[in-house]
């Protein structure tokens, strides 16, 4: 037998090689939590004509870019074809993001600083190591996912303050107001959505920040509250887009919270919010209802009221109860009012894998198939226990990321399911004609460059092959079970 001697500085770089080769797989925690994010696969670049991006539900890829040749031929085949049509156009896209409430923002701000300008630009910038969140929705006050409820203009118990005179957001100075600030450096054109989950308890019928509901006599007063809130954070350079008038109006055991009916939004809107901002020259938009999908009866009603009609910008809408196809009943009723899609929680009770698939199916496809011009998921960090959260507020929603401390940052699910539409599909894109498919639900878009995206989840037990179409020539692409790409040309 004849041996063969290697020298010792060879087997120790071979070592080292391997060593550096595992370092770079991605370092899965408790619950699926990704410490380091998806590097590129390596190898030499092929040629392509198709860039795909991909996550599988063994979360062995979590948005990798493949290193794979997708050619467009003109070579037909059997296999399902999902054809793209770029002059079939609907609605115009404004972004992907999160909710930046309180506790998202105790939690970054809790980073080092090192850490903290790192996990930001991941999530904000557009560059190639980066998600490009272009959405984000504030809470105007407290959410059940603060510290403790609050509002920016609470008085002693028994007392009033109808001229508005202890309003003030100085508290959001800590936390929220500056982690936006280098949000704001990084995507100065973000939007941004803010809504309340309820007024002062002293405008409510029940004198708590937990249900009751606005009273009329405070219909005035609580509209200078969402004109002063727009005016306190322009003044802090952050430029309110949109606002709802109430978060879940027809949840009243959230904390904190507010019952506030169709009738009452709509007589809201059309004689108080709408004119007061008006009269203040502020355009930030107003988008009613704010709910699940059971209930499009809620913002028929408010765009039916003429008051408030000319008033509203569209509305908006979760899915904690009803069918995501509810939204095209609303456009096709009023099509020159905008829909959106603005909360939707995943949980430290779910699963990565139904998680993944349910959200792509229902939000990142069916909302935007259903004419939404965002998606927005609930929330963007939280802590390893799923907080800061308020007495009663929900105990398991769980962050695009975890700050596990202050040097380490694990990945979710949610961060997956935006980071698929919001890394590619740029505000200002317009959604154009794809196949429908329940086994392979897709939705295409046009970028204002012209690139194409077309995401596609593989709603299925097995593997499926398939075609994507485009301009008379196919590329073929195959997705294990669960599985979710983005292919961009």
């Amino acid at each position: 037998m004849k041996i063969i001697r290697i020298p010792v500085i060879t087997i120790i770089l071979v070592g080292l090689t391997l060593t550096l080769q595992s370092c770079s797989k991605k370092t899965v925690t408790g619950g699926g939590s990704i410490i380091t994010p998806p590097p590129v696969n390596p190898g030499t670049p092929v040629k392509t004509d198709v860039k795909m991006w991909l996550t599988t539900q063994d979360k062995t890829q979590l948005l990798d870019k493949q290193n794979i040749s997708l050619l467009f031929t003109s070579v037909a085949n059997s296999n399902t074809t999902i054809n793209v049509d770029t002059t079939t156009t609907y609605q115009t896209i404004d972004g992907f993001g999160f909710a930046l409430t309180g506790g998202s923002a105790q939690v970054i701000n809790s980073l080092s600083s090192t850490v903290n300008s790192s996990i930001i630009n991941e999530l904000f910038s557009t560059d190639s190591t980066s998600i490009g969140i272009s959405y984000i929705r504030l809470t105007i006050g407290a959410s059940d996912m603060s510290a403790s409820p609050f509002t920016y203009d609470d008085v002693a118990s028994g007392s009033t303050d109808v001229n508005l005179q202890q309003f003030s957001i100085d508290m959001e100075k800590t936390d929220l107001i500056p982690t936006l600030k280098k949000i704001i450096a990084i995507n100065p054109n973000i939007k941004i959505l803010a809504c309340p989950w309820s007024a002062p308890a002293w405008m409510k019928t029940n004198n708590s920040l937990s249900g009751g509901s606005l009273l009329p006599q405070y219909y005035s007063t609580y509209a200078n509250y969402f004109v002063k809130y727009i005016q306190a954070m322009a003044a802090q350079g952050i430029t309110i887009d949109a606002i709802t008038p109430q978060n879940e109006p027809l949840n009243p055991s959230n904390n904190p919270a507010m019952v506030m009916q169709d009738t009452a939004e709509a007589k809201f809107i059309g004689s108080y919010l709408g004119p007061a901002l008006q009269a203040a020259s502020i355009t930030t938009k107003i988008i009613c209802y704010d709910h699940n999908c059971d209930r499009p009866d809620y913002p028929v009603y408010v765009l039916n009221d003429q008051t408030a009609n000319k008033y509203v910008d569209g509305s908006a809408f979760h899915l904690y109860a009803g069918d995501i196809s509810a939204l095209t009943p609303v456009h096709t009723a009023f099509p020159n009012k905008n829909i959106y899609f603005t909360e939707q929680a995943t949980f430290g009770t779910g699963s990565f894998s139904g998680d993944l698939s349910w959200h792509v199916n229902n939000l990142i496809v069916g909302a935007t198939r259903n004419w939404s011009r965002n998606v927005i998921e609930w929330n963007l960090a939280s802590d390893p226990n799923y907080g800061p959260h308020t007495t009663g507020g929900c105990t398991t929603c769980q962050g695009a990321i975890t700050v596990n401390s202050s040097t380490s940052v694990s990945r979710n699910v949610s961060y997956y399911i935006i980071a698929h539409a919001s890394k590619f599909v740029r505000p200002g894109a317009v959604r154009i004609a794809s196949d429908a498919s329940t086994t392979l639900p897709n939705v295409a878009f046009k970028n204002t460059d012209g690139t194409k995206v077309l995401i596609v989840l593989n709603n299925t037990n097995g593997s499926q092959t398939f075609n994507i179409k485009f301009n008379s020539k196919t590329v073929t692409s195959t997705l294990n079970y669960g599985a979710v790409a983005t292919y961009v040309w």
